[in-house]
């Protein structure tokens, strides 16, 4: 009887190591010289909720549209409103509705059953789980699992701009931040504390990654219902970035966006507005953000605002006893070190 060979010695192992061997001094192929064939600008814009990122999308993604650009607007808020003023106010089946539907059918999800198009923007909504039934952040992870199995690296567009809600920090709304899934953000805010805070924590979370090893820069802020004064300006000059664009608080575009009218056409008396706007976020550069403190966010603002000259005063045990506190000797016995 043949002894057996030892496990180190064996023909399926001895063809492993050659195989390793082989590689090892394979010459890696040529770094690419050629022309770029894919260009696709990936830009997430966070702000805090209601203050009018879906508005300033709808319009800016007409507008790129418009010039001649093939866009792809990607909600990522659960409330999934990122596309009502696209579609004149009309819902659009989320991914994550329409997926478990069709899961449960046994049925696959193609293209033309998440992603609709409007005059040259094509747009979809990711969604989210039902109130109390699920975690947001983990909403969006999944979408994106969806998308990726549609082909979306491969997908052949000009701009995609993602909607992502602010007010969240977890990690399934700083997906495309963590993950360098997209080349650079943009903040929508206004002259208000709330808004500025929500960009404050979007900054600080891209510094954050960056100074892991990411590649997420912020391109600008938009500034929108922009009544002059002045909060986002000294905002983005104290953050180190560009202001993009300030839409101002007036009349005419409250009341026309309250209607789902688009107003990033060249027809329109904001045109010029939105194609500024459309020029700035193609030509503006990721840059690493200089995030301010809560106080130096708080001096952006007068004191009356702020209560910034209020003093904090410390609590006593009385005052949370509502009596007096009667401090008794402790009953601990304390023995001296021999």
């Amino acid at each position: 009887m043949n002894a057996a060979l030892p496990l180190a010695a064996t023909p399926v192992r001895m063809v492993m190591k050659e195989q390793l061997v082989a590689e090892a001094f394979a010459e890696p192929d040529p770094v690419h010289t050629g022309p770029v064939t894919k260009t696709t600008q990936i830009i997430a814009i966070y702000g805090k909720g209601g203050i009018g990122k879906s508005f300033t999308l709808a319009n800016l993604s007409y507008m790129m549209a418009q010039q001649g650009k093939k866009v792809l607007l990607i909600g990522c808020d659960p409330k999934s409103d990122t596309t009502s003023l696209l579609f004149g106010g009309r819902a659009c089946p989320t991914i994550i509705e329409t997926s478990s539907k069709k899961k449960l059918a046994g049925e696959p999800v193609s293209i033309g059953d998440v992603c609709f198009k409007r005059d040259g923007v094509f747009a979809m909504e990711l969604g989210g789980p039902e109130v109390g039934r699920g975690c947001g952040g983990r909403g969006i992870i999944h979408g994106f699992e969806t998308l990726e199995k549609l082909g979306f690296h491969d997908w052949g567009f000009d701009y995609v701009l993602l909607d992502f809600l602010g007010d969240v920090v977890c990690g399934g709304f700083g997906l495309p931040i963590a993950r360098d899934m997209c080349q650079k953000v943009i903040v929508v805010a206004s002259n208000d504390l709330q808004s500025l805070y929500v960009a404050n924590n979007v900054c600080s979370a891209v510094e954050y990654f960056r100074k892991l090893g990411g590649n997420v820069g912020v391109a600008g802020m938009v500034i929108n219902k922009d009544d002059g004064t002045g909060e986002a300006q000294a905002f983005a000059d104290h953050a180190g970035i560009p202001v993009l664009a300030a839409i101002p608080a007036h009349e005419d575009i409250r009341r026309k966006s309250a209607a789902y009218e688009i107003i990033g056409t060249a027809e329109s008396q904001w045109g010029g507005l939105f194609a500024g706007l459309a020029q700035n976020v193609a030509d503006a550069p990721p840059v690493r953000p200089k995030p301010l403190s809560q106080d130096g966010l708080l001096g952006l603002f007068s004191a009356d605002q702020t209560g910034r000259d209020i003093v904090l005063q410390p609590a006593t045990v009385a005052d949370m006893l509502g009596r007096e506190h009667v401090v008794k000797p402790t009953l601990e016995v304390v023995y001296d070190a021999v």
